[in-house]
């Protein structure tokens, strides 16, 4: 299952994020995180050190090589050249599974190592570089994650943990449907919440599934004030933890010492993913790749590649549970 991370910057998303993903490795259950914030903190998060974190392999730098795997021999698409973010999957095209290796995995994921062996398959978009600077956007970037989503055939039991970018600003393209389960990260302030009506406003159309995850929450006072602004939105929340203050400090303990409290929170969190899972609509979800496409296609696509990225679509294609098996893993 696809489950995204989001909320205003400072909420706190992506220790969330890392707590959520070190709780799910720490079950040895099949896993990718990604990081796609314009700030590249996940791997931090992680335990990588200031080296490892800026070695990291950026998806965005390797497009070329994600859409030339990804097309396969799909003949509705005549090369890598046309393929845009939203490109969806076809008969004949590469689909991704969790569990194996492939060459876009080889060339933009490395392995993190956690507590007792556990391990998490990292894959980044890549900060900004200095040939960005005033003349490139982050969601060329972020194109990268939106077309490995599309592409993913992902089985019950599996999951995929993106740590989004701040705010609502995600917005700009259709990666906002590609999730089973959007966590929303809210302080229990105004300008806490404000990020959630915001995004509860925009995704009230296309049937996302949004939980607010209280974070940085001390007392009876602000679990209050976060059900009265969220109301049953709100699925849990996260206390002070001495276990995240060392880990910020870069000398995290032991998994396993996480406050009671909070390994509570992360477990409810799983259960609401993995029941998500359970009402996923795989036409829906196709539709919505076709129905952004177009968009895209229609807006700055077709002019940018020269071709009618409208005959990408293939009408007979709808990814489901028959494609799991075209990718065996490993």
């Amino acid at each position: 299952m696809k489950i995204a991370f989001v909320g205003k910057g400072g909420s706190g998303k992506t220790t969330l994020s890392s707590l959520f993903i070190r709780h799910l490795a720490a079950d040895r259950a099949p896993l990718i995180a990604v990081d796609a914030d314009i700030n590249q903190h996940l791997g931090a998060a992680l335990g990588l050190d200031e080296v490892d974190t800026a070695t990291l392999p950026a998806m965005g730098a390797r497009l070329p090589l994600i859409k030339d795997y990804l097309r396969g021999d799909n003949p509705r698409i005549a090369s890598a050249e046309t393929m845009i973010k939203t490109t969806p999957p076809g008969n004949g095209s590469r689909l991704l599974r969790v569990t194996e290796d492939n060459p876009v995995y080889e060339a933009c994921a490395r392995r993190v190592t956690l507590d007792d062996d556990a391990s998490v398959r990292l894959m980044v978009t890549g900060p900004f570089t200095d040939s960005d600077l005033g003349v490139a956007c982050y969601h060329s970037k972020v194109g990268a994650v939106e077309l490995c989503l599309n592409h993913l055939a992902d089985g019950p039991g599996e999951y995929v943990v993106v740590d989004m970018t701040a705010g609502s600003d995600s917005f700009a393209s259709g990666m906002f449907t590609r999730f089973d389960m959007t966590f929303l990260v809210a302080e229990p302030t105004r300008k806490g919440v404000s990020v959630y009506r915001q995004y509860k406003e925009y995704a009230r159309d296309f049937g996302v599934a949004l939980k607010v995850v209280g974070n940085k929450v001390q007392g009876q006072d602000d679990l209050d004030f976060l059900r009265a602004e969220v109301g049953e939105d709100l699925l849990t929340t996260i206390g002070h933890s001495d276990w995240v203050r060392a880990m910020e400090k870069g000398r995290p303990p032991r998994f396993e010492l996480l406050e009671e409290a909070n390994r509570q929170a992360l477990r409810v969190l799983r259960e609401t993913a993995d029941a998500s899972y359970e009402r996923r609509d795989w036409r829906r979800y196709t539709r919505q790749m076709v129905h952004f496409h177009l968009k895209n296609a229609e807006s700055w696509g077709n002019a940018k590649t020269g071709a009618d990225l409208a005959a990408q679509v293939d009408p007979a294609f709808v990814l489901d549970e028959a494609l799991l098996a075209t990718a065996q893993p490993v």
